[in-house]
């Protein structure tokens, strides 16, 4: 039968064909109805699919500790194949090594200040763990147990052997929990802080120790749920911070010298030197003006040996009763002056409290007062012969007890003090912060196990990793980068610690201190201020062998971290984001294989145990 054209020459449909597409959409659009409704097997199996990659992602990473780590093989693209350094390097610390130090003077202990070698001198290459190298004790033994091949340093043992600092046994070292003014412990020590000092309540949380040893006191402190920040100098007394991070501790290289310490103002519930040797009075006090400073309004400070127990002491310490009296006098009118009022003073230990306002100060006006803008821009900037001022508004010197101050609104976002940060963002931040660290503990279960004692967060914003990750099995060091918004006093408003850091630069910690490091966005903050390769060699540096990382950023940023990192002997994966692949952002999880230095230096061996 032939079909005729119309006038326009198209040909028109006959009714059966055109009733025939309509039936045929209508049961596609049924039967897609049908599988979205959850009674189809569609959607059940790509859920498993979706699940079955995730776990075999996880499954590729072994996250053990167990000193031989299946390498998986997988096609990636690598650049630049980074070797091991000189086995001489294995406790290099570049901002503090003893040659360059010795050129800098030694006036004001500035010569043990943080110096950084220029371009030209940085190490780009891994360095080697020490032959022997092994996984530290879980925490809580980590405290009383160090092995010995991991900081291979008897010198503490001879020298403090009458001070139950440590002992060495076989192959570990042994901490009593002594001191050079607890030679009893340091559980005695406390209970008689404890007496004055409200410990167990939670209105102590975050602690200074300065110039801490081999950090005994943190080591204590932390049962009775307090974080201390403990720091000590690189010197003749080798490795104490090393002792303290092996033993699972918060530590890092420090020292009051000319520059202002890393830490915000209104940081510590309270600080103590226990015979830390820091001479308080000179430079007109500037010493204790610095503890004061980051001191928060009704915080502690205890101050035992030179010179409290002098007439005890004098003959032992070869000094005058006349020279000690008048220091003990110098460091009470400086206190006065600071608006500090004395607590207690029996034997080895006196206690002064800081005012919770200088409304009843009676020394307010005699001080010289310090730019109160400037209390918290302390990055290489040298310390002024000035008190900080009260805060006008709350700003730090209120916190609520803890735990209920780790996810409180602070003072500081409360009064407006932290640029573009309101009680509504500090809150959705919380909230964004479980959903991510729930996320990671699906990647890795290791997560929250205690696996993981010494945690860093490398650009920790809010402090929202770590109070998501809260737990007495880890602590987590959040690092707020300089170049980025200050918001490390909301930090310690949470009762967690931290501190200031660029990372162009060295960390102040010595190799091998951390066993999870976190990054957030860090490499597309720092892609344009310095050399991306110099901050993953530094993580490399200060991660622990097996060791992980996690990396979250923009994908073409985590092409190019993956490029550098797979020349570092580190298993990697990238991970969609949480909320789905079609996020641009992504997550770099990397576990650092084991593997030590040997008297070849352009050789490594590694152990199987």
């Amino acid at each position: 039968m032939g079909i005729k054209d119309n006038p326009n020459g198209i040909r028109s449909r006959s009714p059966i064909s055109i009733f025939l597409v309509l039936c045929l959409c209508c049961f596609f659009y049924l039967l897609g109805t049908w599988q979205r409704s959850g009674f189809g097997k569609g959607d059940t199996i790509a859920k498993q699919i979706a699940q079955q990659e995730d776990c075999d992602v996880v499954k590729n990473l072994n996250f053990e500790s167990h000193h031989s780590i299946e390498i998986v093989e997988q096609s990636k693209v690598v650049g630049k194949v980074y070797k091991p350094c000189d086995v001489k390097y294995t406790d290099y610390t570049p901002c503090q090594e003893q040659d360059r130090a010795m050129k800098f003077p030694r006036e004001n202990m500035a010569y043990r200040e943080r110096h950084c070698p220029p371009e030209e001198e940085k190490l780009r290459c891994l360095i080697p763990a020490p032959k022997g190298y092994t996984a530290p004790f879980p925490w809580p033994k980590s405290r009383d147990y160090v092995y010995y091949a991991n900081v291979p340093f008897k010198s503490l043992t001879v020298e403090k052997a009458n001070q139950n600092w440590v002992e060495y046994q076989g192959n570990v070292f042994k901490f009593p929990g002594g001191g050079t003014m607890f030679p009893q412990g340091a559980d005695a020590y406390i209970n008689e802080l404890a007496s004055v000092i409200p410990i167990a309540d939670g209105s102590v949380r975050t602690a200074l120790d300065t110039g801490c040893g081999v950090a005994s006191w943190g080591a204590y402190m932390l049962k009775r749920n307090v974080l201390p920040m403990s720091f000590a100098p690189r010197d003749n007394h080798e490795a104490q911070v090393q002792f303290a991070l092996e033993r699972g501790v918060p530590a890092v290289i420090g020292v009051l010298g000319t520059m202002h310490l890393p830490y915000p103002s209104r940081a510590f519930d309270m600080a103590q030197c226990s015979r830390c040797l820091i001479p308080w009075t000179e430079n007109e006090g500037i010493y204790l003006m610095e503890v004061d400073r980051v001191l928060r309004p009704g915080g502690y400070w205890v101050l035992s040996g030179p010179p409290i127990n002098w007439k005890t002491y004098y003959k032992t310490w070869k000094r005058t009763k006349q020279d000690l009296q008048a220091e003990q006098k110098r460091i009470e009118d400086l206190a006065e002056s600071l608006c500090w009022e004395k607590k207690y003073e029996k034997g080895d230990v006196a206690i002064w409290r800081k005012m919770s306002s200088d409304e009843n100060c009676s020394s307010k006006k005699s001080v010289n007062l310090c730019n109160s803008a400037d209390a918290d821009d302390v990055w290489y900037k040298e310390m002024e012969k000035c008190k900080t001022p009260y805060p006008e508004t709350g700003g730090g010197s209120e916190v609520k007890k803890f735990p209920e101050r780790l996810f409180a609104v602070p003072s500081r976002i409360s009064d407006g003090l932290v640029d573009g940060v309101s009680a509504e963002s500090y809150l959705e931040d919380n909230k964004l912060w479980k959903k991510r660290v729930k996320g990671y503990k699906r990647i890795n279960r290791l997560i929250g196990t205690g696996r993981y004692r010494n945690v860093m967060d490398m650009n920790a914003g809010l402090g929202g990793f770590a109070a998501a990750l809260e737990s007495p099995k880890s602590w987590v060091m959040n690092v707020v980068p300089t170049i980025q918004k200050n918001t490390l006093g909301v930090v310690y408003e949470r009762g967690l610690i931290g501190i200031y850091h660029d990372w162009c630069e060295g960390f102040s910690t010595y190799p091998r201190t951390y066993d999870l490091i976190h990054a957030d966005h860090l490499f597309s903050l720092y892609k344009n201020k310095c050399n991306l390769e110099d901050i993953l060699l530094e993580m490399d540096r200060i991660l622990r062998p097996e060791g992980t990382v996690l990396i979250r950023d923009e994908v073409d940023v985590l092409n190019e971290v993956m490029s550098i990192s797979n020349g570092m002997r580190w298993d990697t994966r990238m991970l969609d984001h949480e909320d789905g692949p079609l996020v641009p952002e992504k997550i770099l999880v990397g576990v650092k294989q084991y593997w030590v230095g040997s008297s070849n230096s352009n050789s490594t061996e590694t152990d199987e145990q």
